[in-house]
């Protein structure tokens, strides 16, 4: 899907899991939480703090809690849904409505809020060196001008165009999103500037 402006248009194009997804809406409602649209999907926030979030995918739904590592746990529904890449973000996934337990879902919530109040986070790390692929370096030494935008970009978005072409696996996916990508740069776009 995607990403939506309001929540009313992420819900209303929402195909698999719409009525879980309201059901969850609901209750994330019922409490003292902000809903706000960022990266394209539903954000409850508080104090101005993202607190967790919503979304469907094709073979689930869930919550992400944006500090779920400092969370107790207890009953152990949260993953790390992207290993040594995400520190903080921890996410529950849920495949049924009868999985949808409002009491544990708003103990949850509550004490995510509790962290937000305590002040209790962890920051992502926007100090790690940007290593850019040899296939980027390479298009960039070859056309002056897109090494000129790629220079004038702030260093996370020079890190999201690296991360994605360092992610892809092989040869042709790497040259397929170097394809993609260069237009965006030449322009001073960030590769995800439309979730923004």
């Amino acid at each position: 899907m995607k990403g939506s402006k309001t929540a009313e248009a992420y819900f209303k194009a929402c195909v698999n899991w719409q009525a879980e997804i309201l059901s969850l809406r609901e209750i994330f409602l019922s409490t003292d939480l902000i809903e706000e649209i960022k990266w394209g999907a539903p954000c409850y926030t508080f104090a101005g703090k993202n607190v967790v979030g919503l979304i469907a995918f094709k073979n689930y739904f869930g919550i992400w809690f944006h500090q779920g590592v400092l969370l107790a746990d207890k009953r152990r529904v949260l993953i790390n849904a992207q290993e040594g890449k995400t520190k903080a973000l921890r996410q529950w996934r849920m495949t049924s409505m009868n999985q949808i337990d409002t009491k544990l879902i708003k103990a949850y919530l509550e004490e995510a809020v509790d962290l937000v109040k305590a002040g209790k986070s962890i920051a992502p790390n926007r100090k790690k060196p940007l290593n850019i692929p040899p296939e980027l370096s390479e298009v960039l030494a070859r056309n002056k001008d897109a090494h000129a935008c790629f220079d004038k970009l702030k260093p996370s978005l020079k890190r999201e165009y690296a991360d994605y072409i360092f992610e892809a696996k092989q040869v042709k996916t790497k040259h397929r999103r170097l394809d993609k990508i260069l237009p965006m740069i030449m322009r001073g776009e960030g590769l995800n500037d439309k979730y923004r």
